[in-house]
């Protein structure tokens, strides 16, 4: 597959556009291939620590082959799962790394929450009714520092959107360094991609509906058998956990397609013609 090229060899920078339609091209154009490792990934998710990093991989692997159809330089699944397969406990270091990297961000939020719920939890405790004046402020201030966070955080993801890709294409970049390569490739396009996730999550609704319609008719379904006999109520969470990973098998490698478009955008834009696979022959 090639994007935007002038002539043989020649890489040139996307539109925001063309970044969303060339993500989804190559998920259409390698579906069946792009979902059967999604859904390995996700039954891997049940293995402690061996299968988290297994799932981290394959994902990986997904974005190294959309990169390889953009630079004109695809691989076998083979091919690419065993080079990988090679970092996979760099994969593991990595997700590790970014949970505590997001809990680390929540913090702050979750602190100031918590601190007027119990303000007002205490002030309703103590027989004290707040006044309109501190009723006006405290939900001016929700309303502003809700939607703060939540652009915050769209911001904060954009910047780390590329985690695993790095390390899934280029020489020398271990667990932890290529959470700072994504930082530094993202670095002056944050808005943009936060555009591209905005575009994405509206490309996806429509994949994510059926799903949602079959889980609650199940869940009708389970809710009126469990009337009759309670012991099926185990069935709910069961059911909506499975739903919930085959919808997930399906939307994945369309965002993990996204990621290897702006891995490859973001770095034909700094380094021009110098794309290219690692360890092709391993």
């Amino acid at each position: 597959m090639s994007l935007n090229h002038d002539s043989p060899g020649t890489i040139q920078p996307l539109s925001l556009g063309n970044v969303v339609s060339a993500g989804m091209r190559l998920y259409r154009s390698h579906l069946k291939s792009y979902i059967k490792l999604a859904f390995n990934a996700y039954l891997w998710i049940f293995v402690p620590i061996y299968g988290w990093a297994k799932f981290a991989a394959i994902l990986a692997l997904i974005s190294r082959l959309a990169f390889g159809e953009l630079v004109d330089q695809p691989e076998s699944i083979e091919q690419g799962r065993r080079i990988v397969n090679s970092r996979m406990w760099q994969f593991l270091i990595m997700r590790l790394l970014m949970f505590g990297i997001g809990i680390a961000l929540i913090i702050p939020f979750s602190i100031i929450i918590g601190i007027v719920t119990v303000f007002f939890a205490g002030s309703i405790a103590a027989g004290v009714t707040p006044n309109a004046t501190t009723i006006l402020i405290v939900s001016l201030l929700t309303l502003i520092l809700i939607p703060v966070f939540f652009v915050a955080m769209l911001w904060v993801q954009a910047r780390f959107f590329l985690v695993e890709v790095p390390l899934a294409i280029e020489d020398n970049v271990d667990g932890t360094s290529t959470i700072g390569r994504s930082w530094e490739l993202t670095k002056g396009h944050a808005w943009r991609i936060v555009a591209i996730l905005l575009v994405g999550y509206l490309i996806t609704i429509p994949i994510q509906i059926p799903f949602t319609i079959l889980s609650t008719i199940i869940q009708a379904i389970i809710t009126y058998s469990t009337q009759e006999n309670p012991s099926y109520a185990f069935l709910s969470p069961l059911v909506s956990l499975i739903i919930g990973l085959i919808s997930a098998a399906f939307i994945v490698p369309f965002w993990q397609s996204i990621k290897g478009v702006i891995y490859y955008d973001l770095r034909s834009r700094r380094e021009g013609m110098g794309l290219k696979l690692r360890d092709r022959d391993i």
